[in-house]
């Protein structure tokens, strides 16, 4: 957005007609709001504040550039919101009770919830990548990847899939969305960038469902009671 910033704003000037200045506040707001929210997020510091303002930037992202009309950029929008609720579930704290040592009834629920939705809404990124033809490899690819995005939505064997997911959708980013090949003036270039680095990010949800496990509310956590 910073080396973009002209292209940003005539493009929502024109999609909103509100004015170079509202365009401008709007690219800035956009810009500083990403970059205070991972700022925020890297080192550690109100990750939960970060996290609550990097959903509104992707709110603002939806209905500014109307992802909220096209089902594809819209899943993998809330697949980037699935992302964020996993790493704002990892931030809670605990819950430290006032007697140490001593339980108390509920007080990981919301985390737990949190992880079972951020799961859920991670998956939403692979339903963009099925595609529906007779050729043999889309049909094995299908098949797989849906059973894997089951198994992660329903917290069965989690961590073995999101891995398992994690190395597709490496493979996949690196070789359906190679901006690096694409000269810079063209504009698939830079569809495919933002699409890499999206992608990536989903990449990272995952790795936190790969290191915390599924959460509560998962076929995982049920088996150790039966």
């Amino acid at each position: 957005m910073w080396f973009q910033w002209s292209e940003q704003r005539d493009y929502i000037d024109a999609t909103w007609n509100c004015g170079y200045f509202l365009a401008s506040i709007f690219v800035f707001i956009n810009l500083f709001g990403q970059l205070s929210g991972c700022i925020l997020v890297l080192s550690r510091n109100f990750v939960q504040y970060a996290c609550f303002g990097l959903f509104g930037i992707i709110a603002l992202q939806t209905i500014a550039y109307s992802i909220l009309w096209d089902l594809k950029f819209l899943m993998r929008n809330l697949a980037l919101g699935g992302g964020l609720l996993l790493l704002l579930a990892e931030s809670r704290s605990e819950g430290k009770s006032m007697f140490a040592g001593v339980p108390t009834m509920r007080e990981s629920s919301p985390k737990q919830y949190m992880q079972l939705g951020g799961r859920v809404l991670l998956v939403l990124m692979f339903m963009t990548l099925l595609h529906f033809d007779a050729s043999f490899f889309s049909i094995l690819q299908n098949i797989v990847g849906t059973a894997l995005i089951i198994l992660v939505a329903v917290g069965f064997k989690t961590k073995l899939a999101a891995l398992t997911l994690v190395i597709w959708l490496f493979a996949i980013n690196i070789y359906f969305n190679a901006f690096w090949t694409i000269p810079v003036y063209k504009p698939m270039h830079d569809f495919l960038k933002y699409d890499f680095f999206q992608t990536m990010s989903v990449i990272g949800g995952l790795l936190l469902v790969v290191a915390l496990g599924p959460g509560g509310v998962s076929m995982d956590e049920k088996k150790k009671e039966w």
